[in-house]
């Protein structure tokens, strides 16, 4: 993959108030600064492990501890020389445990200062033994520690420059989703504008609904497991029963949710094979579609929807695995009800049932761990903006998710009062976050800053908190090979929710002005 770059020009220019170095000596409550030194112009990995030019910077790390247990690594970095005025907070995947230095190296790139934190603990972010015992670092991970890590961010801003951020903003997935909804929640005076991508905010559920449905099954019966063999199957099936229904055969389901594939029709009618499903694995597939349900039949959570099974983040690596048990959604799923539920470290799933997990979950983790609240009047009030992306194609949090929780606050806000401080995108053919055979670039992983708001989900977030120029329609890349440097494969408008993508019918299928949002 070859280096990108991109320069930029930034209209501020702040000279510091306190040379860096002596922001070691700054006081800030439970917080031990370690380190403050410059940091000469250099080249680093930055997001999807493109290689970022960053400036010249200002880099302090720290430690803050807001109660006992506590130990919540934080950097901070801020640009020495033309600064844009703002800040940038990044957040975390899975079950974090390191700082983000990709996120990091892509916001100072564009002028922001920025931090990351590594939410108290080190660890890689599928591990979650950590938590076996700290309750308190537990909701270090769960809320306080991005919060700590803006509060004492901002300070050393304020320090550095004499000056605090004139806006604010936060940008994550995943988790990092999870987290940004938490913040515009629990902690509406932190951010200005959020963006907050496929958002694990029902965790609770997510972590146990999902492993009831499919992870279980396929653990306790292995006649029911789908290998990752027969995958590429189930994908070529599914793209022959939907694929031409929204009017263009690309590849590309544009609502999965039209899409009403029946498993049975590649059960095999002879010998089992990668290209057929025995009667037992079309049962486990249809479950994964569905999602759990309690014992009345109502659902627990969204299934997964067809049109993503295939591909390098599909669910072979996130729904059945290499191996029985090897999924992540798997390990993710067991860490947390192992670690975190029943803080047990002999606990294992044939131990409990759903209904039984699912109450413990809620009972003992919601509070800490959930981002549900769909009452946003603070934040709002104070005029937040918020932007929400997910792509159809998630095979590790089901999208559906996203459109349940964007309904939940037009519900409770009123659709009017929402429609002024929300949007929704739902991305076809996009996977965790990004990747997918669909246009998956939109300007939400920072790899490039196209700045305009046209082509970039973060630019149309700056500028509706800055200019209220209202969000539209963002048309999303998709470049050769998912490199930047071998060209463009194809681009396509991504319309605010209800709105989707419509193909006119005749003109070049790979351009963005062949389509309109409807």
């Amino acid at each position: 993959m070859k280096p990108f770059f991109l320069l930029f020009a930034v209209a501020y220019t702040s000279l510091a108030a306190t040379p860096c170095a002596s922001l070691q000596s700054v006081t800030l409550p439970g917080t031990q600064i370690q380190f403050a030194r410059q940091t000469a112009p250099t080249t680093m990995l930055g997001p999807g492990g493109f290689l970022i030019k960053t400036p010249a910077f200002c880099r302090v790390g720290g430690i803050i501890r807001p109660v006992t247990d506590s130990e919540i690594h934080f950097e901070v970095w801020l640009p020495a020389a033309d600064w844009n005025g703002k800040f940038r907070g990044t957040g975390n995947g899975g079950f974090a445990g390191s700082i983000n230095y990709a996120e990091m190296a892509a916001a100072i790139r564009d002028g922001y200062a920025t931090a990351s934190t590594d939410t108290g603990h080190r660890a890689n972010g599928i591990d979650a033994d950590w938590a076996l015992g700290h309750p308190e670092k537990i909701t270090d991970f769960g809320y306080r520690a991005i919060h700590e890590m803006t509060v004492k961010a901002k300070s050393l801003v304020q320090s550095f420059y004499g000056d605090a951020p004139k806006h604010s903003y936060f940008a994550s997935c995943s988790n990092g989703g999870r987290q940004a909804l938490m913040e515009a929640q629990r902690f509406p005076e932190d951010y200005d504008g959020i963006l907050a991508g496929a958002p694990a905010n029902f965790w609770t559920h997510l972590l146990v609904a999902n492993f009831y449905a499919s992870g279980k099954p396929m653990l306790e019966n292995p006649a029911s497991y789908i290998p990752k063999e027969k995958i590429p199957a189930i994908a070529k099936a599914v793209l022959a029963a939907c694929d031409a229904s929204d009017g263009l055969k690309d590849g590309i389901l544009s609502d999965p949710t039209a899409c009403h594939f029946n498993p049975t029709t590649i059960v095999c009618q002879g010998p089992d094979s990668a290209e057929c499903l025995t009667a037992p694995q079309a049962v486990s597939l249809q479950h994964i579609y569905d999602g759990a349900r309690n014992s009345e039949g109502k659902p627990i959570y969204p299934g997964y929807e067809p049109g993503g099974e295939d591909g390098h983040g599909g669910w072979s690596a996130w729904i059945t695995g290499a191996k029985p048990g090897l999924a992540a959604g798997v390990l993710y799923s067991e860490g947390f009800q192992r670690n975190m539920v029943f803080n047990d470290a002999a606990w294992s799933y044939q131990k409990t049932d759903m209904a039984t997990a699912l109450d413990a979950a809620d009972t003992r983790m919601a509070d800490k761990l959930n981002s549900t609240d769909a009452n946003l009047k603070a934040f709002q009030s104070r005029g937040g903006k918020l932007i929400i992306y997910h792509g159809w194609a998630d095979a590790a949090i089901p999208p559906v998710n996203a459109i349940h929780y964007y309904d939940a606050v037009s519900k409770t806000m009123g659709s009017d009062t929402a429609d002024a401080f929300v949007r929704l995108y739902m991305l076809p053919g996009v996977q965790h976050c990004s990747g997918g055979p669909g246009p998956n670039y939109l300007g939400q992983t920072g790899i490039l800053n196209p700045g305009d708001a046209q082509h970039d989900i973060f630019t149309a977030l700056v500028d509706w908190v800055e200019q209220g120029a209202t969000p539209k329609a963002v048309v999303a890349t998709k470049f050769t090979q998912d490199d930047p440097s071998k060209g463009v494969d194809m681009t396509r408008p991504v319309c605010p929710y209800p709105q989707s993508a419509q193909y006119d019918g005749h003109n070049d299928a790979k351009q963005s002005t062949s389509f309109t949002c409807k």
